[in-house]
């Protein structure tokens, strides 16, 4: 069976897990515990988890109601010292976190590793879906590197839509099985949601030849 690491089990992990679990074997990583304001859109937990880990809440849940579902829970955060042994032996890493600094850390550790990378944000009413691959503009490309100071943009800060993270989480958990079959639809694409008007875009940037997260064989070939 392939395998997946999901970083966040969250708004956009949980759905993605659900729509994943019967198809691969996961690898589940967040440190937090649920609370009572996650409930409206985290949707593998109940009243009753309050105070528990997300991430064994949501393994014994999957492997309850799915049969046959591999979950590997890891109560731990993503950090430096432990990302690219998180990665390693992963068929495809989805980030479904809410921290920056996360995001660009997957963002270079799934390119240097080779890994296929899903990434996905929510905020407000506005949705954002990309797949992260060698050869392609990467998350770094675009955004270069992580906000010096609180930007605003965050779910605490900005709020966000319940529903909307059951939609990209959905799409994010298509995507991995599209790149998993070898047939990825947003490689190097930047797909932006706006639920508030229910258009899409797809943004296709250019690798950006002093991005430090491609290697500089890589850039040559370009």
């Amino acid at each position: 069976m392939r395998s997946a690491l999901v970083v966040g089990a969250g708004g956009l992990g949980c759905p993605l897990v659900l729509s994943l679990a019967p198809h691969v074997r996961l690898t589940v990583v967040d440190p937090d515990r649920v609370e009572i304001s996650n409930l409206q859109r985290q949707i593998l937990y109940r009243t009753a988890d309050v105070g528990r880990l997300k991430v064994e809440c949501a393994a014994e849940r999957l492997t309850r109601e799915l049969s046959g579902a591999a979950i590997t829970p890891l109560a731990i955060r993503l950090e430096a010292s432990n990302a690219a042994d998180l990665v390693a032996g992963h068929d495809v890493v989805i980030d479904g976190s809410d921290s920056f600094a996360t995001k660009f850390l997957l963002n270079d550790s799934c390119l240097e590793q080779g890994v296929p990378l899903i990434h996905g944000a929510v905020v407000g009413w506005t949705g954002h879906l990309m797949t992260v691959l060698r050869g392609y503009a990467c998350y770094r490309c675009i955004f270069e590197a992580p906000p010096q100071a609180p930007t605003g943009a965050s779910c605490q800060d900005g709020g966000v839509l319940g529903a909307l993270c059951g939609v990209v989480g959905g799409w994010m958990a298509e995507e991995a099985l599209a790149v998993l079959h070898e047939q990825p639809r947003l490689a190097g694409t930047l797909l932006v949601f706006d639920a508030r008007v229910g258009t899409t875009r797809h943004l296709r940037p250019r690798v950006r030849a002093s991005c430090p997260a491609h290697s500089a064989a890589e850039v040559a070939t370009w």
